[in-house]
Order: C-alpha cells, then sequence, then structure tokens
C-alpha cells in the first residue's frame, strides 16, 4: 500500500511508467496496438490513469515518439562527445558499427520500436514535427565531420541502412555498409571535377 501511495503522489513518475508501458506495446505489437487498455495493463496501473494523462491514443503514441527522439539525441551527444575529432575514413568505420543491430536483444527491440514511432508520422501529421527532430539531430551530429550536405546525404543513407537492417530477409554486412558511408562520407574528386561544367553554363 506504501508504494502505491507515493506512485499516486508522484504523477511525473506515473506519465513516466505510462510511456514506458506503451513503448513495450509497441515492441510487441507495433503502433496498431496500441490501446489505452493495452498500455495500463502493460503499466500495472488502473485504466484511468492512462486515460487521465492521455486523453487519446494518438496522445500516448506522441508522448512515445518524443521519448524515443530525447534518447536518440542524448545518445547522439554522447556519441560525438567521445569523438570529438574523426577523419571522413574514420567516421565511416566507426558509423559502419554502430548503425547495424544485434540480431536480437532489447537494443534491437529499441530500434524497432523508434522506427515504429517515426512510421507513424506517415498517417498523423500532427508528429510529423517531431518525427522531423530525428533527422534533424542526426544531420547535426554528423555536420561536426563534415559539411552539411554531406552530412545530410549520410544521415539519410543511415535511415536507410537501418531500416533495411531491421526490415529485410538478408540485412547489409558490415562490410556493405562500411562501403557505403565511404561513399557518402569521402570526398570524390571525380564527382568533384566533373560537376564544374555544369556549375558554369
Amino acid at each position: 500500500m506504501a508504494v502505491e501511495g507515493r506512485r499516486r503522489r508522484d504523477p511525473a513518475r506515473r506519465v513516466e511508467e505510462i510511456v514506458e508501458a506503451t513503448e513495450r506495446v509497441i515492441a510487441a505489437r507495433g503502433v496498431e496496438g496500441v490501446t489505452h487498455r493495452a498500455v495500463a495493463a502493460e503499466a500495472g496501473v488502473p485504466l484511468g490513469a492512462t486515460t487521465y494523462h492521455f486523453a487519446t491514443k494518438d496522445d500516448l503514441i506522441a508522448a512515445a515518439l518524443r521519448r524515443s527522439v530525447d534518447r536518440f539525441g542524448a545518445y547522439l551527444d554522447e556519441w560525438v562527445a567521445r569523438r570529438p575529432d574523426l577523419t571522413p575514413e574514420q567516421c565511416a568505420v566507426l558509423l559502419a558499427d554502430a548503425v547495424l543491430p544485434p540480431a536480437d536483444g532489447p537494443e534491437r527491440a529499441q530500434q524497432v520500436v523508434d522506427f515504429e514511432l517515426y512510421l507513424a508520422a506517415l498517417r498523423r501529421p500532427a508528429l510529423r514535427a517531431v518525427a522531423e527532430e530525428h533527422n534533424e539531430l542526426s544531420v547535426r551530429a554528423l555536420a561536426r565531420y563534415t559539411d552539411q550536405d554531406t552530412a545530410a546525404a549520410a544521415g539519410a543513407a543511415l535511415m536507410g541502412i537501418s531500416l533495411r537492417a531491421l526490415a529485410s530477409p538478408t540485412p547489409p554486412t558490415r562490410a556493405e555498409v562500411e562501403r557505403i558511408l565511404r561513399r557518402v562520407l569521402i570526398p570524390n574528386p571525380a564527382l568533384d571535377a566533373g560537376a564544374a561544367p555544369e556549375e558554369a553554363r
């Protein structure tokens, strides 16, 4: 009873529990499996607690997306802080290590949830601004090591690689990922030379 009493007196913690439970429901059933009843059961709270803090299913999904993006931003900040100076070559190698999910386990499940939430914005316009922050965070981090256009290209490549790694029956190998990232991140003089006549016209 004492524990339940403390939970009732700590609404911020109750909200956090509900959002965490929403992510677990998404991991197990996908975004369309989110209901107030499913989340309440997963969180171990009364149904009224979820509807009190989150009026609609979309409110639950939005809160989970916000948490996902904030977590991703914190991860990128830490990643960059530990590697303040990287050449494009080093960046390609280290990103190849970071982008591929493990075969199973909580890290892979978390990546699945993050993609489910990101794609939820496809049919929910209200989520799109938060979802776009995910892309902006990637580009901001990558721009520490290269120019803005290359950072944007690398961010798009990483998104595609991550999705393929999770969804394809034949996920890319680490060597393949490194080759892709090298092509994107390392300057190609031949491409630069070929662009010059076009720019002159």
